[in-house]
Parts: structure tokens; C-alpha cells; sequence
């Protein structure tokens, strides 16, 4: 793993674009240093475009990692600016009143790490409101594809990923 880095480290101070290694590989590379989608938004935004099921992590000026998200299904997608509002490693997670409308024999809560819980192995919570958050997968199928409720589902290497370089209060864009 070492050599890999190593080259990574180099490219990069190239400034070219390239794969990042994932923790899991049966999980593919999801995500890869890239031209920032818009010159308007500033280092250490996250910028979700749900259309190409994308988000984005300004990290400099004109650079961005770029991660693949499940996106909201059919009529369950929203758009406009969120914070990061909470972070948790590992979340127990609570059916909200929309999801157990739709399956009401959910249990009120599934612990976490639990391999039925959907949040996965990071929650980074999106307010005001705390109705969205993006998080990990127990389904690493549906990243890619509109599936959620509104949240933005990643692998959960890439969630991990995401968690170790955002902060409280992160500025997170959704455009469509």
C-alpha cells in the first residue's frame, strides 16, 4: 500500500487527476480528485449535484474530490444550501415518520453497526431541520441511483472518507 501512496502523493502534486485507493476494493474506486464543478464556491464546501448523482468536496480553488451519492428517489429530492449539523461514527438509526409510513413493521430503533441498519458506518447530518443527512450504505448497490428518502447514500469508505475532511457547520450545496 505504501508504493501506492506514494505515487498518489506525487500525482497529486502534479495536479492531475486521479483515482483514490479505497479501504475497499470490492467496492470500487468511487471517488477521484477533480476539477471543481464551480468556481464560485469556496474550499471546503460539499456540493451534491443529485442530476449526475455526484458530490463534491472543494478543496481548493478550481479542485474537488469527487465521490458517487444514491440520490433521492422520485419525488424525495430537495435542493438548496444545509450545514453539517451532527457527525457520528457508527449511528443507531430511527425510522422517521415518512419511511415507517411506508414500512411499518421497521423496529424504532436499529443499533449501530448493526448490518440492517441503513445508515452505515458515518451519518453527517444536514440542518437546520435535521430531516437529511449524508451517510453510509448496508446496500452498496444503490450508490449511483435514486433510492433514498433525500439522503445522499455513499459507500461507506467513502462516507468515511468524507467524515475525516469535513467539520461542523461544512456549507453543503444541493443543486439539481
Amino acid at each position: 500500500m505504501a508504493p501506492r501512496r506514494a505515487a498518489m502523493e506525487m500525482v497529486l502534486a502534479a495536479g492531475l487527476a486521479l483515482p483514490l485507493w479505497a479501504a475497499a476494493a470490492s467496492e470500487g474506486a468511487a471517488r477521484e480528485v477533480v476539477q471543481s464543478p464551480d468556481p464560485r464556491y469556496r474550499p471546503g464546501t460539499i456540493v451534491i449535484r443529485t442530476s449526475e448523482r455526484r458530490l463534491y468536496l472543494v478543496t481548493a480553488p478550481g479542485e474537488a474530490i469527487r465521490y458517487t451519492v444514491a440520490v433521492g428517489k422520485a419525488g424525495k429530492q430537495w435542493r438548496g444550501v444545509k450545514y453539517v449539523e451532527e457527525m457520528q461514527v457508527d449511528p443507531a438509526w430511527s425510522p422517521p415518520a415518512s419511511v415507517r409510513r411506508d414500512n411499518p413493521r421497521l423496529p424504532d430503533v436499529i443499533p449501530g453497526g448493526s448490518p440492517r441498519n441503513p445508515m452505515g458506518a458515518r451519518v453527517i447530518g444536514l440542518g437546520p431541520g435535521g430531516e437529511y443527512a449524508i451517510h453510509g450504505t448496508n446496500m452498496p448497490g444503490t450508490v449511483g441511483t435514486a433510492a433514498s428518502y433525500g439522503c445522499f447514500r455513499m459507500h461507506n469508505h467513502d462516507v468515511a472518507d468524507l467524515y475525516d475532511r469535513v467539520r461542523m457547520g461544512t456549507p453543503v450545496v444541493v443543486l439539481p
